[in-house]
């Protein structure tokens, strides 16, 4: 943990990555001798269809086996990463909406354990889509989501905050309690367009709300290499955000959505697969960046 980039990139067998620089050999981390306190991640575009539930789930697996204890945090209305991991959100009583509007719950007795050890989720559903209105008269509305976390920051190493695809009161209440941004970037060159107004309102946030925000990377997802336009966006990724763009590339797979049907990550439904690797190069990638403990 903690090497530069510079390090890491002397570290190569001489090959080139997608993203057209040295691709650095990220090992595994050494375990961890205790956990916690928690580094919160949010997971962040305006735009939907980017990866971003998808890289929540298996990017927190993929922590998960690396010994990191995980907490996933379900923060968009649709409830689609509570879903993916087999939660009957329609059943329960009880989510991250509730705890962000009323008092008097504990948030250990609302998290839900997965099949997948050490990566719990704080599940969500419809009802938050209420949040925002019911928030907008609170006192110190952006900090809400940062106060629910607190008391089981030490439990975890790492927290994924899955935010919804706007810019609206719950994703900057994501943004206020994280240290960290990963901002999942579909390699086509519409979806560019709106990351420089996503750096803006990350950059207002660290001014105005939270000085500890930093962005952790930008990935590129759904990357098809056959085609001359997906190696075309990703290497105007690089050439406009250099080092902040991840080495590691998500590609586009149809064991992505079926790994969802299954509600499991890729790490398990096809363990094997190219998917599953390059999550877990990305979790170690994090890690060696100092982005996970």
């Amino acid at each position: 943990m903690g090497e530069t980039e510079a390090a890491l990139q002397t570290r190569t067998d001489g090959r080139l990555g997608p993203t057209g620089r040295p691709l650095p050999d990220f090992p595994p981390p050494p375990p961890l001798t205790a956990h916690g306190p928690a580094r919160v991640i949010a997971m962040c575009n305006q735009k939907g269809g980017v990866g971003k539930t998808t890289t929540t789930i298996n990017l927190g697996a993929a922590l998960a086996e690396q010994g990191r204890r995980v907490l996933l945090v379900d923060f968009d209305p649709q409830g689609a990463l509570s879903v993916g991991l087999g939660i009957p959100t329609h059943e329960l009583d009880v989510t991250v909406y509730n705890l962000l509007v009323e008092r008097g719950h504990d948030v250990r007795d609302v998290i839900q354990r997965t099949a997948v050890e050490g990566l719990d989720v704080l599940p969500a559903n419809i009802d938050l889509s209420a949040a925002e209105v019911q928030l907008v008269g609170e006192v110190a509305r952006e900090q809400i989501l940062a106060r629910v976390l607190r008391p089981v920051e030490d439990d975890y190493d790492v927290v994924l905050v899955d935010c919804q695809p706007s810019l609206g009161l719950l994703t900057v209440n994501g943004l206020t309690a994280a240290h960290g941004v990963i901002i999942p970037l579909e390699c086509e060159f519409f979806a560019m367009r709106g990351v420089a107004l996503l750096v803006e309102t990350i950059e207002k946030i660290t001014d105005r709300l939270n000085p500890r925000l930093e962005v952790d990377g930008i990935l590129a997802t759904m990357y098809d290499g056959r085609t001359l336009h997906s190696r075309e966006v990703v290497a105007s990724v690089v050439e406009h955000f250099g080092d902040l763009v991840f080495h590691t590339v998500i590609s586009r797979t149809v064991k992505f959505p079926d790994a969802t049907l299954a509600a499991e990550p890729i790490t398990t439904y096809e363990s094997s697969h190219k998917g599953a690797d390059a999550y877990r190069q990305l979790a170690r990638e994090l890690i060696a960046r100092g982005g996970a403990a």
